[in-house]
């Protein structure tokens, strides 16, 4: 049996409880293992522990414009890719229209965010319409199409040789930030039936980020049926209710959605801020020693970034401490508002992330700097 060293110590002032009640002029900055799930101490400084002049070497915080991204394809495998490691794999995609042929990844299972536009999607399952922040969870081997008469624009999330799952969710239980009640599922209804036909479909297969083409005289999409407990999944980032505390500000944690082998999917939407007068409004001050923390932004205002867009995604690796910009930091116990606006996904994997030169090409450079004031 492992056993944590734990052995609780105060010293010097600091406050009885986490993110509240401060140390007047002091800045609060937490150091915690295995994410937020861990063992974790609470240091209080005089001075913003992001205060740095100058940032050099691979850990410096970045930022990346997906917006610029110009690329379109037909196919998921013509996406840009943005980052990886050996467990996920993170794309933009602008789907101009529907999809003349079916995909089907081999490597992992899929996970869709609608960032922008509405459509249908046809699997094996059935029929299943989708709109803008919809979640899409696609099983391993699952076969797709998307028709839509616009483009769309997506963020697409590979458990690579893993499995999207749903987090425990302890004392809360299993109803609380969505009840499993409201995830959708395909229909084998008219839609689904009517696209069923004898002319030549391809299906483009990726295995081991290789893809591979099989040619079929008919549409493979031809269920008449199917029973069981492995299915697609679709949920609505407005139909997540957070997770709060009017008394002290949560950690991300608390805003899981998914789950994976060695990364976590959290969402952040819309909420009201605390209002107890000592509970910090804006994220703490942390250390990021065990995750790197990849967030794209969806839509709303960024309450916590300064010259943040929806489309945009901030790569924060693991090894220095982050948080708030000094704009959010004056707010940091009396908020300008009564609620936030932001919509965002965040993905905090346990290896590092991998930048690709696609990314590079849409980097903003200065992001590093947006501590300094």
């Amino acid at each position: 049996m492992k056993k944590w060293i734990s052995h609780p110590k105060l010293e010097g002032q600091a406050s009885r409880q986490a993110h509240c009640d401060l140390p007047a002029g002091t800045y609060e900055r937490e150091l915690g293992k295995e994410g937020f799930f861990g063992p974790a101490s609470h240091m209080y400084h005089r001075h913003p522990p992001t205060g740095w002049v100058d940032f050099e070497g691979p850990l410096r915080p970045r930022a990346f414009d997906t917006t610029k991204i110009d690329q379109t394809g037909a196919s998921p495998w013509d996406a840009t890719e943005l980052m990886h490691n050996a467990h996920t794999r993170i794309r933009s995609w602008t789907c101009p229209g529907s999809m003349p042929d079916l995909a089907r990844n081999s490597d992992g299972d899929e996970l869709l965010f609608v960032h922008e536009g509405a459509g249908d999607l046809f699997c094996d399952y059935g029929h299943l319409p989708f709109r803008d922040g919809d979640y899409i969870v696609l099983p391993r081997g699952t076969m797709w199409r998307l028709e839509t008469d616009a483009p769309v624009r997506l963020l697409l999330i590979e458990a690579t040789n893993s499995s999207y799952m749903l987090p425990e969710k302890g004392l809360v239980g299993p109803h609380a930030i969505f009840d499993p009640g409201v995830l959708d599922t395909p229909q084998i209804n008219d839609r689904f039936r009517a696209q069923q036909n004898e002319a030549s479909w391809k299906v483009l297969v990726k295995r081991r980020n290789r893809i591979s083409t099989i040619t079929y005289p008919f549409n493979p999409l031809d269920a008449v049926g199917w029973k069981g407990d492995l299915m697609p999944v679709k949920v609505n980032w407005r139909d997540i209710r957070p997770l709060m505390s009017h008394r002290v500000h949560l950690p991300p944690s608390a805003h899981s959605t998914f789950v994976a082998q060695r990364f976590v999917i959290c969402t952040f939407v819309p909420r009201p801020f605390e209002s107890d007068p000592g509970a910090l409004k804006v994220p703490f001050f942390h250390n990021n020693d065990d995750y790197d923390e990849l967030i794209f932004y969806h839509a709303g205002n960024f309450f916590s970034r300064d010259n943040i867009h929806p489309g945009m995604m901030t790569l924060h690796p693991c090894g220095f401490t982050h948080g708030p910009h000094p704009k959010a930091l004056a707010n940091a116990f009396v908020p300008k508002a009564e609620a936030t606006e932001e919509v965002a996904v965040m993905i905090d994997t346990r290896d590092a992330l991998d930048v690709t030169e696609a990314a590079g090409q849409v980097e903003w450079t200065g992001y590093v700097d947006s501590w300094k004031g």
